[in-house]
Order: C-alpha cells, then sequence, then structure tokens
C-alpha cells in the first residue's frame, strides 16, 4: 500500500453528485482509487431544495466510491457553489514582533485575521480568506514575507462570502449521508477547478476561470498567482437544455440529448441540409429537426452567458486585466462551439480546461466535468491550495482503508458504463 496521503472530495452539483477516493501519487498526480457517481436530486441552479432527496443521492454516492476503493470514508472536502457566493479584495495591517527572526508565522496569522475586520451581514459566513501579496514596511508584492525584517506588515486578501444558510444545508445534508464535516472543509468550486486546470503561469499572467455548470456559471480571476475576484451567473447548460425544449416543444430528456449529440453553439458550422429526427410533445411523432435550427438556439443562449460574464467582470474592474484569456471548465463547457463562441462575444483566447495528471480508475474523469472534484482532492492534498486563513483537516484522517488488494475489473466496467464518455 501506498505511503501517499489519501483524500475524500464530494461535488454536490445541479446534474450529478460526485465522491472521489484519491490518492497523491507525485508532484500534482493524483491517483483515483474509487468514484461514485448519481444523477443529483434536490439540487436546483446549486441550491439545495430537498435535503432528504440530496443525503440521499450524497450516500448513494459515497456507497460507488467505498465500494470501487475499498475504503471506508468518514471525513471530506465538499464543493460550495450558487448565486450567493461573493468577494471582496481588502487588507489588514499588525506591527511586526520586535526580535532577530522578523516576521513570525504569528505575524502572517495576525495580518490575515486583521483584514477579515470588515462589515459583514449576520446571515453571511466567511469561506475563504485568501491572500493576494503582502506589504512590508514600503516594500510591496511580497509573496511570502516570513524572516523579513520591518516595523509593520500588511496583508492584502481576497475574502470570499457565502449563506450561512446555504452552507449550514450543504454541511446538513452531508453529515446525514453519514459523515463528518464542518464549515472548514467547504471549498469554492471554482476554486477548486482551478486547482486542476489553470497552469502557474496563467494565474501569474492574469486568466479568467468561467465554470459552466448546470444551474449557474461560476467565474473566478486569477492574476498575480493569486485570487482576485469570484462571481455568479445565472444562466446553467439546463438553460440551454430549456430553450430546445421550449423553442422546439420537446419533452426535456429528448432536448438533452438533442443537445448532446447533435448540438453545436456555433451556426457557422453547421450546414443547413443536416437534419436529425426526434419525437416532439402531443402526439409523439417523429419529426426531422435541422441541426442548424438547434445551433441558432444554443448559440442564441451562449452569446446571451459570456455577455453576462463580461458585464461581471466589468463590474469588478477586472475585464483589462486577462492577458491569459479564459479557460472554460463544467459540464457545459463539452458543447461543440462554445469555445469559438467565448472568443468572439469576450474578445479574448479561450480555451477549455481538461483535467491532467490523474491516474487510476477511469479515463472519463479526464471530462471537465470532473474538473471539481479532481481538485477538491489536490486542494486537500496541499492543505487547501491556495492556503486559505482558515483551518483544514483536510480530509486526509477521515479514510480507513479495509482491503489493500482488491479486483478492480468489475468496478472499472461498471463506472465505465455509468460515466459520460
Amino acid at each position: 500500500m501506498s505511503d501517499g496521503k489519501i483524500v475524500a472530495a464530494i461535488d454536490i452539483g445541479s446534474s450529478k453528485i460526485v465522491a472521489l477516493v484519491a490518492e497523491e501519487v507525485g508532484n500534482n498526480e493524483v491517483n483515483v482509487l474509487g468514484v461514485g457517481v448519481v444523477p443529483s436530486r434536490g439540487v436546483k441552479r446549486s441550491q439545495i431544495v430537498d435535503a432528504v432527496q440530496t443525503a440521499q443521492a450524497i450516500r448513494e454516492a459515497l456507497d460507488g466510491a467505498e465500494h470501487s476503493s475499498a475504503a471506508k470514508i468518514t471525513h471530506a472536502l465538499v464543493s460550495v457553489n450558487g448565486n450567493h457566493i461573493a468577494s471582496q479584495n481588502t487588507h489588514g495591517a499588525v506591527a511586526i514582533g520586535r526580535s532577530e527572526q522578523g516576521v513570525t508565522a504569528d505575524d502572517i496569522a495576525r495580518s490575515l485575521e486583521s483584514s477579515q475586520a470588515i462589515p459583514i451581514p449576520s446571515n453571511r459566513e466567511i469561506l475563504h480568506v485568501i491572500p493576494r501579496h503582502f506589504k512590508v514596511d514600503e516594500q510591496n508584492g511580497i509573496r511570502n514575507p516570513k524572516g523579513m525584517l520591518g516595523y509593520r506588515l500588511e496583508a492584502q486578501t481576497n475574502i470570499v462570502t457565502a449563506s450561512m444558510t446555504s452552507l449550514q444545508n450543504t454541511i446538513k445534508c452531508v453529515q446525514d449521508a453519514g459523515l463528518h464535516i464542518a464549515f472548514d472543509d467547504l471549498v469554492l468550486s471554482s476554486l477548486a477547478s482551478a486547482e486542476t486546470v489553470l497552469t502557474p503561469m496563467e494565474r501569474e499572467m492574469g486568466v479568467m476561470l468561467v465554470e459552466v455548470g448546470s444551474g449557474t456559471t461560476q467565474i473566478a480571476v486569477f492574476l498575480e498567482g493569486a485570487l482576485w475576484h469570484t462571481g455568479v451567473v445565472d444562466v446553467g447548460a439546463d438553460l440551454f437544455t430549456s430553450d430546445l425544449a421550449v423553442c422546439m416543444r420537446l419533452p426535456l430528456d429528448t432536448a438533452e440529448r438533442l443537445k448532446t449529440q447533435y448540438g453545436h453553439a456555433n451556426t457557422a458550422q453547421m450546414p443547413p441540409e443536416h437534419q436529425v429526427i426526434t419525437v416532439n410533445y402531443g402526439d409523439g411523432q417523429r419529426v426531422n429537426i435541422h441541426r442548424r435550427e438547434v445551433s441558432e438556439i444554443l448559440q442564441a443562449r451562449a452569446e446571451e452567458l459570456f455577455e453576462m460574464v463580461m458585464t461581471t467582470a466589468k463590474r469588478s474592474g477586472v475585464d483589462t486585466m486577462l492577458p491569459a484569456g479564459m479557460v472554460l471548465t463544467g459540464g457545459g463547457a463539452l458543447l461543440p462551439g462554445l469555445r469559438e463562441v467565448a472568443g468572439r462575444v469576450c474578445d479574448l483566447p479561450v480555451r477549455v480546461g481538461g483535467v491532467n495528471n490523474i491516474y487510476g480508475m477511469v479515463e472519463s474523469l479526464r471530462s471537465p466535468a470532473y474538473a471539481t472534484v479532481i481538485g477538491l482532492a489536490k486542494w486537500g492534498f496541499h492543505d487547501g491550495g491556495s492556503k486559505p486563513n482558515r483551518k483544514r483537516s483536510g480530509g486526509l484522517n477521515g479514510i480507513k482503508l479495509k482491503v489493500p488488494n482488491f479486483n478492480w475489473g468489475p468496478v472499472k466496467d461498471f463506472l465505465g458504463n455509468l460515466l459520460p464518455r
């Protein structure tokens, strides 16, 4: 059995719930020991609307991960997203202790704590306090001030807050599923995804991560190696499906198949003569639909989505700080043509960020749809990744391996059929 660090992670999304057991096997590499994926229940627009159904779905995903990893999961890191997420940049300052050691870990902790002295409504909770850079006396732009000599230490931070009610409901559902977690085990999904899909150079130059989920689209802007801004747009992949269902009078499940099998967000790449056969509402007759017509509907929604993304970026003043462009991730990023539309609307270089440096059970986990859960594992490996000023247990002691030798064959076949290809 490897001596690598082992973590468990749960991604609660609007379309699926994923539970994962993973092991650190090298420099930023993940070995997947087990995974469970179930359709999401009780979650709408990234918000829990039925706690009982959500807890049951989480338990089913955990059962799959435990069975395939031969592990007993008692603790995990859990993703959080939704339109209740907000962030702001702030700073704190403290006097440096007078000693030959210079800035100590205690000085850094006090400066980060000082940065939290901002008015926060009683119904909100600080989710992350992420250092952007430090200043010692007149020297600015310091990444790690430990050991430096001076009189005054300032911390520039980004504080992410969330609805207390939403966080409490997430914790309750996971606890009802049989796990022990607290506020410190919750991680913003876009931050987790960034651990997987962004490169150090992109973070340094300035990049916008756009995570297109089923219910919402999360935005995270990184500059000079640290988080600069987060935001949420209330448009997700589900609205693409509902647009097709309404405009073409199709059942939702038929519209979803039409989108995933024949959809394309860039109408210019769709020959007008291409048609597909599907079934409409009412008498259930089979009808011919032009793929170009499907594409026109999807393109209109895609253009609206990225216009809203850029509006959010402009309001926060980060639209001119993105020389590295935009990275798309999340299940919605798999829609063909979406990258081209994003590049045209936002006037930025755009790429789709998949999952790299991952080994183990299922090839399908390399999809952008699983960037968050893989990122949660990496977050746990590094005790927080972006090093927020919050104590994190990281899920490192919450897993007990039961069987060192396990027959993976049937499990791989089962999961290979379960996960989307």
